[in-house]
């Protein structure tokens, strides 16, 4: 398979603290549609989840029950005791020992179930992020490259680790434990009212305080948790751009710099951290001021009904047992509050991605392996202009190239060069116009099978941590070794590669530093080379080797070019004269086009720019 190459540069300059498209303390956009799309997710675990939810209700209700147990308990004592003290009997500890065998068994198989409960929900979870996290990979194939244009490479990446990682630890706690809490406080009030309805009453007063609370602060943290994942996005973001940038940032003495945009960014993370961490945090005090009042009041009016012989000890003990549990499960709905919110938040960045515009061609007509391109491509009056700019950079051009012919395109920075082949590979799409590839338009193609036509080599190099080997196989993912050291003898890389620790197989690092500038160009090279594509595009594809190397190269360029439609973009004049056609950009448009001694006799444009080459 013949892959375009080097379509990125290894590092971006650093922005300083750009702000990178993220709106900082932004609102949910779409919560209900949000809360659809993650049911998406977990509908496929929607048995194990109703499991979980049996186990957690079991489980819930062992423990429940077992307060009822030790009243038993201690109501056999305290009659046992009255019959001491009137001389009529003595303790049946028999009757005891039987009643806490039955709470060791009811507690035993609680936590039997809640560790059942827990393994699966932990699973499930997990399993949650993981396709989410591939959601999001092949999502990232399917964006236009106008999306990376705008959004930094660190606030993607956030959404990959930071968001999902946030969604699976707050999915797994958060699901439950608000399954246990409601179960909980629905057996509590039960076995509260079987006691005394009079007592449960005085419980219940307690309640509307306890929702109003939780309302108050769970309206004013949201904000903050929402505003939280985004801001570490922008931290994420201006990390990734130093150290990608880090020589860069060196050079030009930008330390100071670069770590005052992350201190500003850090700043903004450490305020919404503790906003929200701070807000969510007075739930619990304040929830264990509203149960210790209720529980006050329980205890002085139960020690009162027990008193007039309305309760006994062991009802009145198994009582206040139920009223701790009883406030314990709203202590966790507030704690799940917060967890959700997080959730929440960090789903909404994920699902934002998800939803981003991607590209959607309709069905391709023309399949280019069956129809064996040539290699005649014509543009018909080109417009283009960047997505996130007013700018037009190719006004109207119109060129027509046939098969096997070298096309030289030249011309000042910005004339917009690199963004006509960048459009000949369906990087971007036109404003208006078309390109012809063999007489059909390329709109009929599908892209990747459009792309395998192409060869192409940038003058921003692309390699990926792996081996020297694995780098070059890039360009045809089924080449052989014998392959891959042709196709890098040709490129004239062959020796320098067998001077390397490990030859081939020498691992290339994540940045690529491990080899200069001018290795990793001969690099691609050869991988284009070995893609044995039937039209080349090579955008200043010598511009970082010496000039000897550079004839060299030119040399197995020549023979890799001929038969095959090649455009070179060149700044070094002398490296083009044998072109067949030489297009002058300037401004978008071609204001000049013919060979090399037709551009010099007319003592124009071009020969202006081959001229101020030798000029002093």
């Amino acid at each position: 398979m013949a892959n375009s190459t080097d379509i990125k540069a290894t590092a971006r300059p650093p922005k300083m603290g750009g702000r990178r498209g993220i709106v900082m303390g932004e609102k949910p956009k779409d919560f209900k549609g949000s809360m659809k799309r993650l049911l998406k997710f977990v509908s496929p675990f929607k048995w194990k989840i109703i499991l979980v939810a049996i186990l957690i209700i079991a489980a819930t209700v062992l423990s429940v029950i077992n307060p009822r147990v030790l009243a038993m308990a201690t109501d056999t004592l305290a009659d046992g005791v009255k019959a001491m003290a009137a001389g009529t009997g003595g303790i049946d500890f028999d009757r005891i020992l039987q009643i806490i065998f039955y709470c060791i068994l009811l507690y035993g198989a609680s936590s039997i179930f809640n560790y059942l409960q827990g393994f699966i929900i932990a699973g499930v979870s997990t399993k949650i992020a993981y396709n989410l996290r591939r959601s999001i990979m092949e999502k990232i194939n399917r964006l236009p490259v106008a999306y990376f244009n705008r959004v930094s490479y660190g606030d993607v990446l956030s959404r990959i680790t930071n968001d999902v990682d946030t969604i699976n630890q707050n999915l797994n706690q958060a699901l439950s434990q608000a399954i246990s809490a409601i179960i909980t406080l629905i057996g509590v009030l039960i076995m509260m009212f079987t006691i005394s309805w009079r007592l449960t009453l005085v419980v219940l007063v307690t309640l509307p305080l306890s929702a109003g609370v939780m309302a108050f602060v769970m309206k004013r943290s949201q904000k903050h948790f929402f505003r939280h994942q985004n801001v570490l996005g922008a931290v994420n973001g201006q990390v990734e751009e130093m150290y990608g940038g880090h020589v860069a940032v060196k050079a030009f003495n930008g330390e100071e710099d670069a770590i005052e945009a992350f201190n500003v960014d850090n700043e903004k993370l450490y305020d919404a951290a503790w906003k929200s961490n701070f807000i969510s945090g007075l739930v619990h005090p304040f929830m264990t001021l509203i149960g210790n009042l209720g529980y006050v009041a329980v205890v002085v009016f139960g020690a009162s009904l027990t008193m007039s012989g309305k309760m006994t000890i062991g009802g009145i003990q198994a009582f206040i047992t139920y009223t701790r549990n009883f406030t314990q499960p709203i202590s966790q709905v507030a704690q799940i509050s917060n967890q959700f919110q997080m959730l929440v938040a960090a789903y909404e960045r994920v699902d934002e991605f998800l939803n981003e515009d991607e590209i959607n061609d309709p069905a391709p007509t023309a399949i280019a392996a069956e129809l064996n391109i040539k290699g005649d491509i014509k543009f018909d009056h080109v417009k283009f202009g960047y997505e996130d700019t007013d700018k037009i950079v190719i006004k109207d051009f119109s060129c027509d190239v046939k098969a096997g012919q070298k096309v030289a395109i030249v011309g000042p920075t910005g004339a917009g060069k690199t963004t006509l082949v960048k459009l000949l590979m369906r990087f971007h799409d036109l404003k208006d116009g078309a390109i012809y590839v063999d007489g059909h338009n390329i709109t009929e193609f599908d892209r990747g099978e459009l792309r395998r036509e192409f060869g192409m080599v940038l003058q921003d190099t692309w390699l990926y941590q792996a081996s020297i080997k694995d780098n070059i196989r890039y360009g045809e993912l089924t080449a052989t070794d014998e392959q891959v050291i042709e196709a890098a003898k040709a490129a004239q890389v062959d020796h320098f590669i067998r001077t390397l620790p490990g030859g081939y197989d020498m691992e290339i690092n994540e940045e690529a530093n491990n080899i200069s500038a001018g290795q990793k160009q001969l690099l691609t090279i050869a991988r284009a080379i070995l893609s044995n594509a039937k039209v080349l595009i090579l955008d200043e594809a010598t511009s970082s080797v010496d000039t000897r190397t550079e004839i060299m190269i030119q040399e197995a360029m020549d023979n890799l070019m001929s038969g095959r439609t090649s455009f070179i973009i060149a700044h070094r004049l002398s490296t083009i004269k044998n072109a067949d056609l030489i297009l002058c950009l300037n401004d978008g448009d071609i204001v000049e086009q013919g060979n090399h001694e037709e551009l010099m006799a007319k003592n124009g444009f071009y020969a202006n720019l081959y001229n101020s080459q030798f000029e002093e």
